[in-house]
């Protein structure tokens, strides 16, 4: 009979994620997740896998809590052009809030990932194209009902939020001030006629 687990794994792939996130996938170490977690390396891997497959169910509890769940709420509980502006605003705030200056865990992986490591590559694209039918569900239910001013097609204006938001991700790491990351979306929110994402607390 396999002996109960003593540790929360919520808690545990908090602690894991935080730790991949802030060093990178190459920048931690096994000391670093013991450290990170309180756990013993044999408690780790007995529990989880490996240092990859660590890695993987942290960045896809990770993604469960942020990404996954602000899609869920903002199409769930806004217009589709406010749901689009809103998950704009949140992901800028949520970059401001950060003084460790890491951006998106995901964005990050994507930026690291080995030319090689086609499965990697693979679930990496898995994810990034979540982001991308995001905006294009919220692009077409906004044009249906009238919300969203026909302007390009709802499949370009997806990719085009999509870019914006790798590049918005990539600037949060290197010079999060509001008005580059505002900036930076502004004008794509402006040219699809989506509502202005309005002034963000905290300015410096």
């Amino acid at each position: 009979m396999a002996r109960p687990r003593n540790f929360d794994e919520d808690s545990v792939l908090d602690a894991v994620a935080d730790a991949f996130w802030t060093h990178g996938y190459d920048g931690v170490s096994t000391r670093d997740l013991v450290q990170y977690t309180g756990l013993t390396q044999p408690s780790l891997y007995n529990a989880f896998g490996d240092k990859r497959a660590l890695f993987l169910r942290a960045l896809d509890h990770y993604l469960e809590h942020t990404l996954r769940e602000r899609i869920q709420r903002l199409e769930s509980s806004l217009t589709p052009s406010r749901a689009i502006t809103a998950f704009f605003r949140e992901v800028i705030e949520r970059s401001l809030s950060d003084e460790h200056r890491r951006g998106c865990m995901l964005v990050n992986a994507a930026l690291g990932v080995s030319h090689e490591d086609e499965a990697f590559r693979e679930l990496i694209a898995e994810e990034m194209s979540l982001m991308r039918a995001f905006f294009e569900r919220c692009m077409k239910a906004g044009l249906k009902s009238g919300d969203i001013e026909r302007v390009m097609s709802a499949d370009a204006a997806a990719t085009s939020l999509l870019a914006v938001l790798l590049g918005v991700r990539v600037l949060a790491r290197v010079d999060p001030k509001p008005a580059l990351l505002s900036g930076a979306v502004a004008p794509t929110l402006a040219m699809l006629k989506l509502p202005p994402l309005g002034s963000f607390a905290g300015k410096r």
